[in-house]
């Protein structure tokens, strides 16, 4: 990571430790050493998290925080991490693992997830993380009164939001993904997503181009999307029944924003919709992994009975989310089990969110681009994808010297986040 964002994140969780974001909601007794765990969900979902570990007897603290990134570099650099860390992607944690912060979890605790959910890195041992909780994306919710069309919907037609709690603009950065997905195939989103395709290479300016002649149909409504929240006004049924649209690009957790709405939701492949239609090539699809940065005993058994089968079904029951692993049960539900079988279908190609696969300062470029292109969707998309490529040069120039005598080729990294069709 860049000194400069390593310090503006340090103050950003200052601030946030100020306002009270310490370790909190403790679970066992006060007279037993807790495990610390710093993780992404909060209000009902970290209910329901706590409400898994607590059926585990491990005595625990868990922070729920949406900056999760940032708190964890902070109590890196102060020297006290939490014992089990839980991200939205790998990307940082390949950097961890770079610097020598992360435990091995022990032989088998990963073994059984293939790819993408244990991707194929070059430099880092393969047991240093782990998905808890996998969605979908590459689909398009919609209402069960108002079917889609077969072909490319209009601008009009869609709900899009890039606010958020931590880092805005990742919701676009999911159009320009599965865009690049549907358009390229896996192989060459892979090696774009890895880093092995430049931003400036023919299939990332179509896909790019593709949105931006889609937002240019209504920039002032492409414009508002940046004041919007993803996921709509708070306590309100998110914006596909709020906001006044008819489509919503988003992932299998976006049913949680509906409300007593979410029965009234389905969704689509969303090939068909997007701008460049009709063919699906893949899939792409998010993880939470989490990482050991403490060597505790008590840490890496509470991490792997976390991955067990009867913690993940239940999880799933709890609050009604999906695991990576193929040995869990499709949770019932029309809706839930259509998300089931795409997670686990291998005769189409599974990729990772390419920006969590991203080294940190490469994917705040990218949300960056994403945002100025909704602003001002006429610009040249050549000069946003330059000024990305730009810090993705960088980045591999400052990790090869932290490697003696490796050339940027050579510095640890991820090569392979797409699974292959069976």
């Amino acid at each position: 990571m860049m000194l400069r964002a390593r310090a503006l994140l340090l103050v950003l969780c200052l601030a946030l430790t100020a306002a009270g974001c310490g370790l909190a909601a403790p679970g066992g007794g006060d007279e037993q050493p807790k495990v610390t765990i710093l993780g992404p969900w909060t209000d009902n979902q970290e209910t329901h998290f706590k409400g898994v570990l607590d059926t585990l007897g491990t005595p625990y603290t868990y922070q729920g925080t949406a900056a999760t990134r940032e708190v964890l570099l902070a109590a890196v650099q102060a020297g006290n991490p939490p014992d089990i860390a839980i991200l939205p992607g790998v990307g940082d944690l390949v950097e961890y693992a770079a610097e020598g912060r992360l435990y091995p979890l022990g032989k088998g605790a990963a073994a059984k997830y293939g790819r993408p959910w244990q991707p194929q890195a070059r430099g880092i041992e393969a047991d240093l993380w782990v998905p808890l909780k996998a969605d979908l994306k590459s689909i398009v919710w919609y209402r069960k009164d108002r079917p889609p069309p077969a072909h490319p919907a209009p601008l009009a037609s869609w709900c899009i939001g890039m606010g958020d709690d931590g880092a805005s603009g990742w919701p676009g950065s999911d159009w320009i993904e599965d865009l690049i997905l549907q358009t390229a195939g896996p192989v060459l989103y892979e090696r774009w997503a890895t880093g092995d395709l430049k931003w400036t290479d023919a299939p990332v300016i179509n896909a790019w181009s593709l949105w931006a002649g889609l937002l240019a149909q209504d920039p002032d409504a492409a414009r508002r999307a940046l004041l919007s929240d993803h996921r709509g006004v708070p306590g309100g049924r998110g914006l596909l029944f709020d906001g006044g649209c008819d489509l919503e690009h988003q992932g299998s957790f976006a049913r949680s924003f509906y409300g007593d709405h979410s029965g009234r939701a389905a969704f689509t492949d969303s090939a068909p919709l997007l701008p460049s239609g009709p063919r699906i090539k893949g899939r792409e699809v998010s993880a939470d992994f989490a990482a050991l940065f403490g060597n505790s005993a008590r840490a890496r058994d509470l991490l792997t009975r976390l991955t067990s089968r009867p913690a993940q079904a239940e999880w799933g029951r709890r609050a009604g989310v999906f695991s990576p692993s193929s040995d869990v049960p499709a949770r019932s539900g029309t809706v839930e089990k259509q998300i089931s079988s795409r997670l686990t279908d291998q005769r189409v190609p599974l990729c990772l969110d390419a920006s969590d696969v991203m080294p940190a300062a490469v994917r705040d470029a990218f949300y960056e681009a994403v945002l100025l292109t909704i602003a001002h969707p006429g610009a040249p998309v050549r000069d946003r994808l330059d000024d990305v490529q730009r810090v993705q040069n960088a980045e591999r120039a400052q990790n090869a010297e932290h490697v003696r005598n490796a050339r940027p080729e050579h510095t640890p990294r991820l090569t392979g986040v797409c699974s292959r069709p069976q």
